[in-house]
């Protein structure tokens, strides 16, 4: 019997792409639809409390961006479905949508690889700048950061990686 498998968000930037091949794309952390999210969005159908878990992986990005000052200033989300074992869970917080991965992501797991297009460069640049202080509370900050999340990421394909790395690099 195959082990279930959870869907996960990873966050990541351009240059972290380049290691999905080999050992894998290493995130300690992603997001996925939990219980704790359940349990506080209970309203939300499954396709609701997935796009809550990719919108906060997109915003984890913008902190990755913040903390590498040269990759190209686009947000990156990768979908991935993983063995639930390799998946754990993190606190109890309600709403929370983090989860802990035990290792490196692999190419073979995962189902798509979203990316800012080059019209949202600008706006992200400045969200990748404001992203901690936005969420210390500053208005004007949020304002920013909501600013980058108004653009759609695009879809890729796994099978695409290396032609969007040539693309962005």
């Amino acid at each position: 019997m195959a082990e279930e498998l959870v869907r996960v968000y990873v966050p990541a930037t351009v240059p972290m792409l380049a290691g999905l091949r080999e050992p894998g794309l290493a995130a300690d952390e992603a997001h996925a639809v939990t219980p704790e999210l359940r349990e506080w969005y209970a309203e939300g159908d499954e396709e609701e409390l997935e796009y809550v878990a990719f919108t906060r992986t997109a915003q984890d990005a913008l902190l990755l961006l913040r903390a590498d000052p040269v990759a190209p200033r686009r947000r990156v989300v990768v979908s991935a479905d993983l063995p639930a074992s390799s998946v754990g869970r993190v606190g109890g917080e309600l709403g929370s949508s983090v989860v802990r991965l035990t290792g490196p992501v692999p190419l073979a797991a995962v189902a798509a690889i979203h990316v800012d297009g080059a019209e949202a460069v600008g706006d992200v640049a400045a969200a990748a700048e404001v992203v901690a202080d936005a969420r210390a509370g500053d208005p004007d900050a949020q304002f920013t950061v909501d600013g980058a999340e108004d653009h759609e990421l695009e879809w890729y394909d796994a099978t695409e990686l290396d032609l969007l790395l040539r693309d962005l690099s």
